[in-house]
């Protein structure tokens, strides 16, 4: 029976309702949703917690847009004397989404530039609107930032071309490159979204989570590194009840009952 949803209301620039083990998150700043210090503060908060009341996450924007960057007025302040504590701020909301213990997913719509990029490039991976357009414009405002994020989606030509002429790219594009996993009319962008967190969630709340650790920790390891390193979570998961029950489920032939949370 689906749970009934339930909403944190805790946030000022954040809508965040649960239900059915998948909480959706909307970045709520209109118009564009552009970035304070304190939206990132909320953006590490939220997601350093939300693996305790969600086994995944949609993550979009709400209005016409996913996020198009930084408030400028404030960051029309940033200096050498204040910058180094700025960019540590922004630097834990994006790893909070990256770091994040159960899966996160990008649904990108309108556009998603700078701020809005690094923040789809940390999820897990990425669907979007067919109206959507990423991108990195940060030559063309004074500043760096993004180019790393960018190359988790696209490969290296491609992050060059993007970072050096600042120029957004459209959706059907960045699908072509691998950078998005499917492409949808605006109007179905979250469910479409919800679809494909239903398809995690069916799995065993420890299973997610171990699944998720694995992913984190082999990203930037060598094949055989991240080999040895998945095998020892093997080791470590297969005394695990649900991982017993997933195995029993196979050889009889139905379908696994999981424990709720790991």
């Amino acid at each position: 029976m689906p749970e009934a949803p339930t909403t944190m209301t805790s946030f000022e620039h954040l809508t965040v309702s649960v239900e059915d083990r998948i909480a959706t998150v909307q970045l709520d700043r209109p118009p564009v949703n552009a970035f304070t210090q304190e939206m990132y503060l909320e953006i590490e908060r939220l997601f350093s917690t939300v693996d305790e009341q969600a086994d995944a996450v949609v993550l979009t924007g709400a209005g016409k847009h996913f996020c198009a960057g930084n408030d400028l007025n404030e960051f029309a302040t940033l200096t050498p004397d204040n910058a180094d504590g700025r960019m540590e701020i922004v630097r834990r909301a994006f790893f909070a989404i990256q770091d994040c213990a159960v899966p996160v997913i990008g649904a990108v719509n309108g556009t998603a530039v700078g701020t809005g990029l690094a923040i789809a490039a940390s999820c897990d991976f990425v669907v979007a609107a067919e109206n959507a357009r990423l991108g990195v414009p940060e030559i063309g405002v004074g500043v760096m930032g993004g180019a790393r994020h960018l190359a988790r989606l696209v490969p290296e030509p491609w992050v060059r071309c993007m970072y050096l002429t600042g120029d957004p790219l459209p959706a059907g594009a960045l699908r072509a490159l691998g950078a998005i996993v499917e492409v949808c009319p605006a109007d179905e962008l979250v469910e479409t979204a919800r679809d494909w967190a239903a398809r995690i969630v069916r799995h065993s709340s420890a299973a997610i989570r171990m699944a998720k650790r694995s992913l984190r920790e082999i990203e930037t390891m060598d094949i055989k590194s991240g080999y040895t390193f998945e095998q020892g979570l093997t080791r470590e998961f297969s005394g695990h009840p649900d991982s017993r029950e997933a195995v029993r489920a196979l050889i009889e032939g139905r379908a696994p009952e999981f424990g709720r949370r790991p």
